[in-house]
C-alpha cells in the first residue's frame, strides 16, 4: 500500500454502479493531468489510464461510459477494440494481446483513492 498522505481522493465506492465505470482527470505535478477510469465489475474494481494502447485516444463513448452495451468489456470508442475489465487485456481490435496501462487504487473507509505513484497492482476488492 503507498502512503496515504499521497494518495488521491477520486469518490466513494458506491459512486460506481455494478457493473459500472466512471472516469476521472487527476492533477499531478505542475500543469500535468492524469486521465483516468475505474471499472467495477462483480465486486472487484481496477483502474487504468484513458488510453487505447492502439491510437493513444480516450476511450469512453460518453462521460463516464467505458463499457460496450452488454457491460461486459471495456470497449473503445474510436475502433471498438474490447479489453477485459479485470486485466485490461484486449481480446478484439487492432491491438490484441496489449494492455490497458493499470493504475493502483485503495480503498479505505468506503473512499476511493488512487495510489500517489501511478502503475502497479489494478485491482481492488469492495
Amino acid at each position: 500500500m503507498s502512503d496515504p498522505t499521497q494518495s488521491r481522493a477520486l469518490c466513494a465506492v458506491d459512486d460506481i454502479d455494478d457493473p459500472g465505470t466512471r472516469g476521472f482527470e487527476v492533477a499531478l505535478d505542475g500543469q500535468q493531468v492524469l486521465r483516468l477510469f475505474v471499472v467495477r465489475k462483480s465486486g472487484t474494481l481496477a483502474a487504468y489510464r484513458n488510453n487505447c494502447p492502439h491510437t493513444g485516444a480516450p476511450l469512453e463513448w460518453l462521460p463516464h461510459q467505458f463499457f460496450d452495451l452488454e457491460q461486459s468489456f471495456i470497449q473503445c470508442a474510436i475502433h471498438g477494440a474490447l479489453f477485459r475489465p479485470e486485466d485490461g487485456y484486449c481480446v478484439r481490435g487492432p491491438c490484441v494481446g496489449r494492455s490497458l496501462e493499470p493504475l493502483e487504487l485503495e480503498v479505505r473507509d468506503g473512499r476511493l483513492y488512487l495510489a500517489a505513484a501511478p502503475g502497479g497492482a489494478r485491482r481492488s476488492p469492495v
